[in-house]
């Protein structure tokens, strides 16, 4: 049987890979509208439009979040995350391969409803695994991977843009790093399959998969079906996320109704729907940098993609140690009496200072410094990367064991919200104001208003039963 902590570092490869697929879209974007290439050079607003394409990605990723930690639950955590990694490697290089904006979306929102059985499902099979008292630091060292991710995709996929240019000509260069990370998926994803068998015996990957097609069939269809309603009458591309959003608030409130979310990781409670609501900040900040960062970089400092990458990466970069510093402290927190919730609430503040910093410095300096700007982004993302632990973290002290996968999938369907609208809505803020001081500060708003509503979490533990009652008051935060 495996270990707990090389379980940690085989879903750190998980998140690597993840994150590298999806954070690729955003310098592929920016450099087809650059260079005026395929269906982003003859677009009226290509900074919209290029965030509408990575929130169309997270619509899906957001919708089968739930479902997926529901199948978890019930077929295994294990076959999940052996799935979703097989769909999204053969997902990615297919986007490589298609022509046209409409296949390019629909591609995207495959890869995404196959990469959604991933977030839910890691942090129930982490926090199965793991002594309660590394809970935090094994989630925290386990989506680092995320920070290396964005941090691979922001440097590589400038060069292999280059390489496809010499390769597949100027016109098709923006496919190879499709093709590239697309091909290194499919390979972990035959590692991940070897090591679920060993920690979970045999995969039986049949039932769970036809259900995940089933799902994923369904909410592709209903997304392109707005996607394309949308485009035909006219509408703005911040109205079309937006109204992905109402489609996702209206399946979850079909699944209630059917019954088929948890009583514990349902909207009737206070405690987890308020960390559930103030993930969206956290998405939000995630993918304004890891979609527009090289963006904002070479815009302010009229640097080169290759530079403006390089600097990009040190906010994902800060990952490395915001993520397993933020969950270890979040453990340490946790057995004495500052308690998960208020080290949150501080951690929280400070980033919300911090993103409001940078953007002052970029409206307030006619020539920003690309050591500045690489100084402000890592300190920002180390501390946007440490509160992620700590809110998964508190969101498995409030939920029971058999109800994690859900509890961790409805934290990142509403979560999600944020990395849905987040890269439409700066795109439409930079097209509008001419420069990206607008959305850098919303993002700050954001953040501070989740610090606020974390104030609201009373619960340290489950919900007690009947006959626990008198036991669990006495975990009542103060």
């Amino acid at each position: 049987m495996p270990s707990y902590r090389t379980l940690w570092f085989v879903l750190f490869g998980g998140w690597l890979f993840a994150y590298a697929d999806r954070a690729l879209t955003g310098p592929v974007v920016t450099w087809m509208i650059d260079n005026d290439i395929d269906f982003m050079g003859a677009a009226q607003n290509p900074h919209a439009l290029g965030g509408l394409i990575g929130s169309l990605f997270f619509a899906g990723y957001m919708l089968t979040q739930l479902p997926s930690g529901r199948l978890g639950d019930r077929y295994g955590h294990a076959t999940l995350l052996s799935v979703c990694f097989m769909w999204a490697g053969l997902a990615t290089i297919v986007s490589g391969l298609i022509t046209g904006l409409i296949t390019f979306v629909a591609l995207r929102v495959i890869t995404g409803l196959g990469e959604g059985a991933f977030y839910s499902n890691d942090r129930a099979l982490i926090v199965a695994h793991t002594p309660e008292r590394f809970r935090s630091l094994g989630l925290g060292v386990a989506i680092t991977g995320l920070a290396f991710g964005l941090t691979v995709a922001n440097i590589f996929a400038v060069p292999l843009l280059d390489f496809g240019v010499d390769v597949l000509g100027k016109d098709h260069a923006w496919r190879m790093p499709f093709l590239v990370f697309g091909a290194l998926t499919l390979g972990f994803a035959v590692v991940m399959w070897w090591f679920m068998r060993r920690l979970a015996g045999p995969i039986r990957p049949g039932p769970p998969l036809r259900n995940l097609m089933l799902i994923s069939a369904v909410f592709c269809v209903l997304i392109m079906a707005l996607f394309w309603l949308c485009d035909s009458v006219g509408l703005p591309e911040w109205a079309s996320a937006a109204l992905q959003v109402v489609l996702a608030a209206c399946i979850v409130l079909v699944m209630r109704r059917r019954g088929s979310i948890g009583t514990a990781v349902s909207l009737k409670d206070r405690d987890t729907t308020l960390i559930y609501v103030a993930a969206i900040a956290i998405l939000w900040s995630i993918w304004l940098f890891g979609y527009w960062s090289v963006a904002i970089v070479s815009s302010a400092a009229h640097s080169s993609l290759t530079t403006a990458g390089l600097i990009a990466a040190f906010n994902a970069g800060a990952g490395i140690i915001g993520f397993p510093v933020g969950g270890w402290l979040s453990d340490k927190a946790s057995r004495r009496k500052m308690g998960r919730r208020n080290l949150l609430i501080t951690a929280t503040a400070v980033q919300g200072g911090l993103v409001l910093l940078f953007g002052a410095y970029l409206q307030f300096t006619q020539m920003p410094s690309l050591w500045v700007m690489g100084v402000l982004m890592f300190c920002t993302g180390l501390f946007l990367n440490a509160v992620q632990p700590m809110s998964q973290a508190l969101t498995a002290d409030l939920v029971g064991p058999k109800e994690r996968g859900a509890a961790f999938g409805m934290w990142n369907l509403i979560g999600e919200v944020g990395a849905l609208t987040s890269p439409v809505f700066s795109g439409v803020v930079r097209d509008a104001t001419g420069s990206w001081s607008a959305a850098i500060y919303l993002d700050a708003a954001l953040v501070i208003g989740s610090a606020l509503l974390y104030f609201g979490v009373r619960r340290s533990a489950p919900r007690p039963t009947q006959s626990t009652t008198a036991t669990a008051t006495a975990t009542e935060v103060a």
